[in-house]
């Protein structure tokens, strides 16, 4: 595999939860039976497990395809966190809308979900499963460093350490997402219980001390194996914590000289650069980018075989007139599904993509207009993300993709540093945030006949140009949050609230609501007002 060398191996026992019944605790005697006294004695397996704590960032289950599934559904593929979180992350918004009508994301680009919303379900399932395998590592690994060999116990403490920023990285999605939520950690017992309500301001500020508590454990910037977390991945995340701190906590709360000193760090590592190519940055060999790509969630079309993450992205985006097999390395002719809204594509001044060529829009066979929002055929479509290498090779596979999503890369710690100058953040400088948007707009245009002045450099030009370099990296809904534009009137967008011209939203839609299967079990949890 191309990637980091990850063995799914079946981790069912492993994450069952154990009975803290001493009569219980036994050893079975039919020595095939793993449990986690027995699989620890095998050094191969830290990593095995840790391997599956970062393959959910994608995955549904044991098997690929189909079979032992996670998450009960009806399609599989929807138990994926990448394919759900990037759903609710931009169908949301004015960067995509769905031909597929079906119940759930109608009612995301529309604003008028609810507690029973099965993809908001499925997101928080995938978010929490995650966090419980997070949870299990740490807690049975950490009592046996000890007792390894003196040149494991270094290399097996950094992969708990990798386990606590992967468990921060889920909280801190539960955080965006829902803001109050239940919170369980390793301290806590094994068995059935009730998890406590944890407030977003306490969540916070747990996720912020967890990144700075496992900083010094991790890989320094841009040394770790590919796409493990190391330094840098902590001080990404610290930097989207605190520029998004306003918006979680209220305006007594600013930490945007927070986030100038954690993307300062990113940029003074040395070790990220902008890749040369735009395009390149999202086709089937991106996984050799590691000058840009800070934090990737990694695909592979043999090991990595599911109906969500990339192969969702890629395949859903891809219909009509396109050409699948040569255009985009898949089969079965795209799945008819996700394209842009007219908003954002006049966003761009040249829709052709020959002046800036972030423009990645596909026209042929297509109206701008969308008058029916389940008719693929209206709407401009995205050419963004390929199952295609950059020398013209198609990915191992026609149906699942080897193209990597990029979570973390430098351009938006540019635009992050931007951004938190503007809002009058200290420790950076207004010529440094010229410098770093222009460079980014360099590589777009080619030359620097799209460069702008400090004068040009507002908060509004910085909220379309990360539309422009981020579109369809499951950034949108948070940066119009933060920019208060997401819900109201101040900003509308074709079919927002569900009418042609974009209408008015109601404000409490910028979190989304417990699911109420979680609520109708533990009665800690109060719903999100609003719902």
């Amino acid at each position: 595999m191309k990637k980091i060398n990850i063995s799914l191996t079946v981790l069912a026992l492993l994450f069952t939860a154990t009975s803290c019944l001493d009569d219980l605790n036994q050893e079975p005697l039919n020595k095939k039976i793993t449990t986690a006294n027995n699989v620890y004695k095998d050094p191969a397996s830290y990593k095995q497990f840790l391997a599956k704590l970062y393959g959910a960032l994608t995955l549904t289950g044991q098997r690929g395809e189909f079979g032992q599934p996670e998450i009960n559904a009806p399609d599989e593929g929807t138990t994926s966190f990448l394919r759900t979180y990037w759903s609710a992350q931009e169908i949301t918004t004015d960067e995509c809308i769905s031909a597929w009508g079906d119940p759930g994301l109608v009612e995301f680009h529309g604003h008028n979900w609810s507690e029973q919303n099965s993809y908001v379900e499925l997101l928080y399932q995938r978010i929490f499963i995650n966090i419980a395998y997070c949870n299990e590592y740490i807690r049975e690994v950490t009592p046996r460093i000890d007792g390894l060999s003196a040149d494991m116990q270094p290399e097996v403490t950094r992969f708990v350490a990798e386990a606590r920023f992967l468990r921060a990285l889920y909280y801190y999605f539960a955080l965006d997402l829902w803001g109050n939520v239940p919170f369980v950690t390793e301290a806590d017992a094994t068995g059935a219980f009730l998890p406590k309500q944890i407030s977003r301001a306490n969540l916070f500020a747990y996720i912020e001390s967890e990144l700075k508590s496992i900083e010094p454990m991790l890989a320094d910037a841009g040394l770790n194996e590919y796409a493990r977390a190391d330094k840098a991945a902590a001080w990404m995340l610290l930097a989207k914590l605190y520029l998004n701190a306003e918006a979680y906590l209220g305006t007594e709360t600013k930490k945007y000289s927070e986030c100038i000193a954690e993307c300062k760090k990113i940029i003074a590592s040395g070790k990220f650069t902008l890749n040369d190519s735009y395009e390149d940055l999202f086709l089937a060999d991106n996984h050799t980018l590691r000058n840009e790509i800070i934090f990737p969630i990694a695909e592979d079309g043999d090991n990595t075989r599911n109906y969500g993450g990339m192969t969702f992205v890629i395949h859903a985006a891809v219909g009509g007139q396109m050409d699948a097999d040569n255009g985009f390395g898949i089969a079965s002719g795209g799945w008819n599904g996700n394209r842009f809204t007219n908003t954002f594509v006049e966003k761009f001044a040249d829709t052709s993509g020959e002046t800036d060529t972030r423009a990645m829009f596909f026209t042929d066979g297509q109206i701008l207009e969308i008058e029916h929002p389940t008719t693929f055929t209206e709407g401009y479509l995205s050419t963004k993300f390929k199952n295609i290498t950059s020398t013209g090779a198609k990915g191992k596979n026609a149906t699942f993709v080897d193209t990597d999503f990029p979570l973390f890369r430098l351009a938006d710690v540019y635009l992050m540093y931007a951004e938190a100058v503007k809002r009058d953040g200290t420790g950076g400088s207004i010529d440094d945030a010229v410098d770093y948007v222009n460079a980014i707009r360099e590589r777009a245009y080619g030359d620097d006949s799209g460069n702008i002045s400090s004068a040009t450099l507002t908060l509004d030009f910085i909220l379309d140009e990360r539309a422009r370099e981020l579109h369809w990296e499951a950034h949108r809904r948070t940066d119009l949050i933060r920019f208060k534009k997401f819900t109201g009137d101040s900003y509308v967008w074709d079919w927002k609230g569900n009418v042609k011209d974009g209408a008015s939203t109601a404000a409490h839609t910028t979190i989304f609501p417990l699911p109420a299967s979680d609520r109708a079990v533990n009665t800690n949890l109060d719903q999100n007002p609003g719902y």
